[in-house]
């Protein structure tokens, strides 16, 4: 039932979702900006722990409605249900379509726009980054396929919807904290709430990011990668999820790299972001692969 659920999630993502508006959980801001008054204030190793319970609370009603469906109908209505949470958990915004949009910005030639929707991507205002903004964006969309599809993928074969909820659910809150944070002008303190919650999301994030760095390697150039693999492995004194982030970052551009090489240089906004995109989608494929291959071995054994 897995695979079946990733497939129709996958095939009813862009229109279902666009009608329903699934992807906006505002509910869940007002949630987040709840714990923060609460502790954001505060300081100490505790908070952890607290944020774990804060991110697995909105999970448990999501788990309970799955087991109380239980096999009705064939299991029909499970299959439904793990759906509908895949089509929540696959956001907030179809990444495909940000990168859409930013495309058709710089081919229209309006920087403005272009801004804006790689601040979308970012997490954090593009603006002044000059020639930097090329490579921002293309690490950007390597760095949020984890966040959006392939962590919520993970953790949905690991623990079923309960498992993908609790994914998005850890990458929600950090993003909501890491926005208020930057909307005051302050950076998230170490031993902070905020910073508990980014320290939750990377443990969540930790495997699934090397499994998605694994099939940028397999869709890209794969020599490439790997050497920029070794260089992120190097790297030391970052966060549980910065790392993880970098790693993401750098084995994707690897991949890409050779694909760039011949191109002009006021083309390479463009290819970047598109590009970029490409070796997801091939990495999508890959994990479509590897799901249907499992459960395949799964039912022979």
């Amino acid at each position: 039932m897995s695979l079946i659920a990733l497939i129709l999630a996958f095939v009813l993502e862009n229109g279902l979702t666009a009608v329903l508006h699934l992807r906006e959980p505002r509910w869940l801001d007002r949630y987040c900006d709840w714990a923060e008054r609460r502790l954001g204030s505060r300081g100490g190793g505790w908070l952890v722990v607290v944020a774990a319970l804060l991110v697995l609370l909105p999970v448990i009603p999501v788990a309970g409605v799955y087991t109380l469906l239980g096999s009705h109908l064939l299991g029909l209505l499970q299959l439904a249900f793990a759906v509908l949470v895949l089509l929540v958990s696959f956001g907030p915004r179809d990444l495909r379509d940000e990168v859409d949009d930013y495309l058709e910005a710089l081919a229209r030639g309006d920087r403005v726009e272009a801004a804006r929707c790689a601040k979308e991507l970012l997490e954090t205002d593009a603006a002044g980054r000059g020639a930097g903004l090329r490579e921002a964006v293309e690490e950007a969309i390597f760095v949020q396929a984890n966040n959006r599809i392939f962590g919520v993928v993970f953790w949905f074969i690991v623990l079923g919807p309960a498992g993908a909820w609790m994914f998005r659910v850890s990458d929600l809150m950090r993003r909501r904290a890491a926005f208020e944070a930057a909307r005051r002008g302050a950076p998230v303190a170490p031993g902070s709430f905020d910073a508990a919650l980014a320290v939750i999301h990377g443990l969540l994030a930790w495997i699934p990011a090397r499994l998605a760095a694994g099939t940028y390697a397999l869709a890209g150039s794969f020599e490439d990668a790997v050497g920029n693999w070794r260089a992120a492995v190097d790297r030391v004194g970052e966060g549980i999820l910065d790392r993880s982030e970098d790693l993401l970052a750098r084995v994707g551009k690897g991949a890409l790299q050779s694909s760039l090489a011949a191109i002009a240089p006021d083309a390479l906004d463009s290819a970047a972001a598109a590009g970029a995109w490409r070796i997801v989608s091939r990495a999508i494929w890959i994990w479509l692969a590897a799901v249907a291959l499992l459960v395949l071995v799964g039912q022979a054994v």
